[in-house]
């Protein structure tokens, strides 16, 4: 009877690790392995818990076994875990150094206690298991649309279950004035899975651009198969968004194929994002072109793109200006979000007025430095002529082609270009002496005498000095016009190098 009774509490035994595996989704291998260890832990609480015991359950008969495990050393250091060679080939002739002996212990009655802690060692590693799965399941499905059952909602943070694990979708990561109550079905963006003490964290959201996105792709079969490609997004989430899109088939309308049959597509987005208003723009390689259109409904008269500094300049029709800027300046927010360009918008009075301004400006500063009349000057100005330097610097041929001059004006206003800037030179130098500025770093062909003044006025004065810069801040002081970064970068290096061969001195 007993015999009986033994059996069947050993295949209750691997019933309940089986019943553990299914319900908590994880390996019977898992569960067994937790089983031993509460048996471990209850066996060491009655014989000793220095002593090195382990358990072992049969996969098949659930037959348990606890063994004490002790290894032979020479000198023996702790009696507990380890055992001489003598004693070691008492039992085992062949027995050396390194090797384990294992004896047999008596099956233990747990009792209350003991049941008590095996269970909760049991409960805890099965845990451990359980957000192993969770998270090796959901780390690699960080950007996939899921859906889930509101489980709790806390001071506007929601805990959705998923079916087989929870996520946590932070306020912030929700629509502005988007409720939601307990049981209430949600779609969200896994945007991020990290494993932490607690558990393994997914983090959804509603607000992220890429949501937007995966939502097309679910309307839009085109978009799923690659037939058109989602480039960019920008969204000001629950308000408004705009979503750049390209086709791979010449044949197909990119922006026709997101709208549908009369909208039914976008709709189906929108209805999902709370009514947030989509731009659907067509993408374009070309930056002036991809901004033109991002900043629609708006009419665009003109661009100007300074790619060094990644911002462009668009001129718009006075009676587009408000259109253009949006409510807020939503519009040219979000087409710069989309473009990633810095947009300035002008009118074209401000643009006129601000051409007539630099125009007067330069006009100046040739009727100065050039002793000419406004009109030759202003033929400077209408080519294209900034400074003095340029007019030193351009070809006699392409000033003289120049329509009112000819060769002997040509040469004239090189020359006087070029007494203009040895004399401006001579000036600086003598600044650049009463600054203290140091002849070393004079020696640099780089550095022009404007330049040498303002590294003085900054108090730049010595190869240390400048050695201590970094290229950003010498391209802020000498002007982002007058030299690049890499080229600043080099002058600091060179600028370093007797700090190198003083090292090697030592």
């Amino acid at each position: 009877m007993a015999e009986t009774k033994t059996a069947y509490n050993r295949i209750e035994m691997l019933q309940a690790a089986d019943n553990v595996a299914r319900e908590k989704s994880i390996d019977r291998e898992q569960v067994l392995e937790a089983m031993e260890m509460a048996l471990q832990k209850a066996a060491r609480a009655k014989y000793g818990p220095e002593h090195d015991i382990r358990a072992t359950i049969d996969r098949n008969t659930g037959e348990t076994q606890l063994f004490r495990y002790r290894q032979v050393a020479d000198p023996v250091e702790n009696e507990f875990t380890q055992i001489s060679v003598a004693d070691a080939q008492a039992i085992h002739p062949d027995a050396k150094v390194g090797d384990f002996l294992s004896d047999p212990l008596p099956a233990i009655d747990l009792g209350r206690i003991n049941a008590q802690t095996a269970k909760q060692v049991i409960v805890q590693r099965v845990r451990e298991a359980e957000r192993d799965r969770q998270h090796a399941e959901y780390k690699d499905r960080i950007g996939e649309i899921v859906n889930g059952i509101v489980k709790r909602v806390e001071f506007g943070n929601v805990t959705v279950d998923l079916g087989r694990a929870e996520a946590v979708m932070r306020r912030d990561e929700t629509i502005p004035r988007e409720t939601f109550k307990v049981s209430d079905r949600v779609r969200a963006y896994i945007y991020d899975v990290r494993k932490e003490s607690r558990g393994p964290q997914i983090f959804l959201s509603r607000t992220h651009p890429q949501f937007m996105a995966k939502l097309f792709a679910q309307e839009v079969p085109e978009i799923y198969d690659g037939i058109i490609e989602i480039k960019s997004v920008a969204r000001d989430p629950g308000s408004r968004a705009k979503i750049g899109v390209v086709s791979n088939d010449s044949s197909i309308d990119p922006v026709g194929a997101c709208v549908g049959m009369r909208g039914s597509r976008v709709q189906a987005v929108v209805q999902e994002l709370q009514g947030e208003k989509i731009d659907i723009i067509p993408w374009s390689n070309d930056p002036a072109t991809f901004v033109v259109n991002a900043l629609a409904p708006a009419e665009v008269a003109k661009v100007v793109l300074d790619e060094e500094d990644h911002r462009i300049e668009v001129v718009v029709p006075d009676d587009q200006l408000s259109l253009a800027i949006g409510r807020r300046g939503q519009n040219v927010r979000l087409a710069s979000m989309l473009t990633g360009w810095a947009i300035d918008i002008l009118t074209e009075a401000e643009e006129s007025e601000r051409r007539q301004e630099e125009f007067k400006t330069r006009s100046a500063l040739f009727v100065e430095a050039l002793d000419v009349d406004d009109v030759i000057a202003g033929l400077l100005v209408t080519e294209g002529f900034t400074r003095v330097e340029e007019v030193a610097a351009v070809a006699l041929d392409d000033l003289a082609g120049i329509e009112g001059f000819d060769e002997g004006v040509a040469e004239e206003l090189k020359a006087r270009a070029e007494s203009w800037i040895e004399k401006r030179n001579i000036e600086h130098e003598a600044e650049r002496k009463k600054l203290g500025v140091s002849d070393d770093i004079a020696a640099f062909e780089a550095l022009q005498p404007a330049m040498l003044v303002k590294l003085g006025e900054k108090g730049i004065k010595t190869l240390d000095d400048l050695a201590d810069l970094a290229g950003d801040e010498l391209v802020e002081i000498v002007g982002k016009d007058e030299m690049s970064e890499d080229d600043a970068n080099a002058i600091i290096m060179k600028a370093r190098e007797h700090w190198f061969a003083d090292e090697e001195k030592k």
